[in-house]
């Protein structure tokens, strides 16, 4: 999913660096206060010089996983993931006490699970509209995520044993709760997450709005005025261009899905470089 990217350099290179530099500074009334540290390099006419730009995209993401960690705060994020951890140990669980053998003790969301019959797996997982990493020798790859319902847990007891696996979910569900050392006490964190007022004050979707709107206002956009030359900022977006991106079809593929499941993306990208070539 989206996420924050992190990179380092010495300081030498910093004024290579893509991006903005931000550093703390103090306001006129003696606040806190942050701002950009050096010259923003899109403000450079020469094309070699203006290297910030590819920033964009990727900042856009790192968006939607800060705003996605303020609206669940440090108390729902770890209800998700111990959501997704407890049906990963069920899943673990059934499948060793159906004789399957894990290649790993420890995991959080994550299974390599040995198969006999891999052909045979990857034939009702595919059937099931399930996909599972296959690249490994003798084991396919199994990742949980907070989309994951127990209803998906029967159906992987089913690509990966058959129909007839007799297990319950209820029962392993009981014995997990007892009984789960896939992460071992040495493994978890001691410290408090999250602690900024930011991530523990809008939960609801009210807040949720009215706090974006407000971090909406302290910037320039195109509801407001025309975008300046040489923001690094998108200068226009269409509505006819953004209401794709909602669309399943669209924004639910997953990067690393078999070639036949993505020929309309396959057709898109072979179609706008066709443009290009002709501009």
């Amino acid at each position: 999913g989206p996420h924050a990217a992190f990179f380092a350099a010495k300081d030498e290179y910093k004024r290579s660096m893509p991006g903005r530099i931000i550093g703390v500074s103090k306001d006129a009334a003696g606040n806190t206060a942050l701002r950009m540290a050096m010259q923003t390099r899109e403000q450079h006419i020469r094309r070699e010089k203006a290297n910030s730009n590819i920033c964009t995209s990727q900042v856009l993401l790192a968006n939607i996983a800060s705003l996605y960690a303020v609206y669940h705060g440090p108390v729902g994020l770890k209800r998700i993931a111990n959501r997704i951890h407890r049906l990963t140990d069920i899943l673990a669980a059934g499948l060793q006490q159906k004789g399957l053998k894990l290649r790993h003790a420890h995991y959080f969301d994550t299974l390599c699970v040995e198969v006999a019959d891999k052909a045979g797996v990857l034939a009702r997982a595919e059937a099931a509209e399930i996909n599972l990493r296959s690249d490994i020798l003798n084991a396919v790859g199994i990742t949980l995520d907070e989309t994951t319902t127990r209803e998906n847990v029967m159906q992987l007891f089913s690509v990966l044993l058959g129909d007839n696996h007799g297990l319950d979910i209820d029962t392993l569900d009981k014995d997990v709760a007892h009984d789960s050392r896939s992460i071992q006490p040495a493994m978890l964190r001691d410290d408090e997450i999250l602690t900024h007022p930011v991530f523990n004050r809008y939960h609801s979707e009210t807040e949720m709005m009215r706090y974006m709107h407000s971090l909406e206002r302290k910037d320039l956009a195109l509801n407001q005025a025309m975008i300046p030359l040489g923001s690094c900022t998108m200068k226009l977006n269409a509505a006819a261009e953004m209401i794709p991106i909602t669309w399943p079809e669209f924004a639910e593929l997953h990067p690393f899905c078999p070639p036949e499941q993505a020929e309309g993306y396959q057709q898109m990208i072979a179609q706008l470089a066709d443009w290009l070539v002709k501009l």
